[in-house]
């Protein structure tokens, strides 16, 4: 059985490393021993945030930092230049402003991908993942098309790969505390006294931290054979239950009684749902089960017929139902306590 890959020693290079899930990467890549062997380069079109980053980065020996656009496929190429590795998070993520300005979703979400492809083949580049999203999965809005086509393309990469060089994806839902975030925009509604605006109270999400999300990208680099969307196991909250353990634990901090604030119901928003999905009844019929994941085998089987997708631990060669959010077992609200401040997320900007 294969082993996995190790980024021991690997040049690695993060696109979007201005991002919520990027910055944290270059963190984990720049902080943690296990990868004190790494060179380590981050890629982002936020010219101050490259700037900001640099400062905070600027007695590592092992990061550099650029500004590049992930459109322009002969940036990438130099900047690609020697590396091993790419982590792909760079992405026009906010659904809305997709729907208002479709075709920079599809220039940046659909054809970056193809130019982060491209440029990593001319490249030599070893291995390319795509961080992708639950808004994939039986998409109703720009955003999600745009993020199932970018998954797409990567595993089409790999069915052209002839040197060896590994392409896949890493789907995963909410990440607490990211930019844009329904703990941010709670956060700000607490403090500012209410209301806590929610669409539903029946309506349920999959979560995680940061530090979780980086550390199962990393994971899933190491698993992948060519061509797969690695789905992570995530817990499930209800976004009602969210919002009143937020306001039960933040309102005394930010000087309001937890009675003071109200929580408005303002019914879903065009293209949004009242759960997620992950992974699709369709999708199950070529799944593996791991413990931290669950591992989608590209659908055209025959293009794959060189690569064995044996994992190490592996749990399950099938799976019987999908992974939604309204199906699953959800937190209790003391969970849901425990998860935001070990997270360290029920603190208020100021403090």
């Amino acid at each position: 059985m294969m082993e996995s890959y190790t980024l021991e020693s690997q040049f690695i290079v993060v696109t979007g490393c201005c991002g919520s899930v990027g910055s944290a990467l270059i963190h984990k890549l720049l902080t943690d021993e296990k990868y004190a062997s790494c060179h380590v380069v981050g890629l982002d079109n936020n010219e101050d945030g490259v700037f900001q980053i640099e400062e905070k980065w600027k007695g590592s020996t092992r990061g550099r930092f650029y500004v590049a656009d992930v459109r322009d496929q002969k940036a990438l190429r130099q900047r690609f230049a020697d590396a091993d590795v790419v982590l792909h998070c760079a992405a026009l993520k906010h659904v809305y402003q997709c729907e208002k300005a479709p075709s920079e979703a599809v220039n940046t979400n659909v054809l970056g991908v193809e130019a982060v492809i491209t440029a990593a083949r001319d490249a030599g580049v070893r291995r390319v993942l795509f961080t992708s999203s639950d808004k994939a999965v039986n998409p109703t809005n720009v955003m999600g098309t745009s993020k199932l086509m970018g998954e797409r393309l990567i595993t089409a990469a790999n069915a052209s790969s002839h040197d060896g060089a590994i392409f896949a994806s890493a789907r995963f839902g909410n990440v607490l505390g990211s930019r844009g975030s329904v703990v941010e925009v709670f956060r700000r509604q607490i403090a500012s006294g209410g209301p806590v605006t929610l669409s539903s109270p029946e309506m349920t999400r999959f979560v995680m931290s940061i530090d979780q999300a980086v550390d199962l990208l990393l994971e899933s680099v190491g698993l992948a054979r060519g061509g797969e969307v690695f789905i992570t196991k995530m817990p499930v909250i209800s976004i009602k239950d969210l919002a009143e353990v937020m306001i039960e634990r933040m309102a005394m901090v930010c000087g309001y009684l937890p009675g003071d604030i109200k929580i408005h119901e303002t019914g879903p928003r065009p293209g949004e749902k009242m759960y997620e999905e992950l992974l699709t009844a369709e999708e199950t019929r070529r799944t593996i089960e791991l413990k931290d994941f669950f591992v989608v085998k590209p659908a055209f089987t025959a293009v794959y017929s060189r690569i064995s997708y044996e994992y190490n631990a592996a749990l399950k060669r099938s799976v019987e139902r999908p992974y939604i959010s309204s199906e699953e077992e959800k937190l209790s609200k003391q969970e849901i306590y425990t998860l935001l401040n070990d997270a360290g997320l029920l603190k208020t900007r100021e403090s």
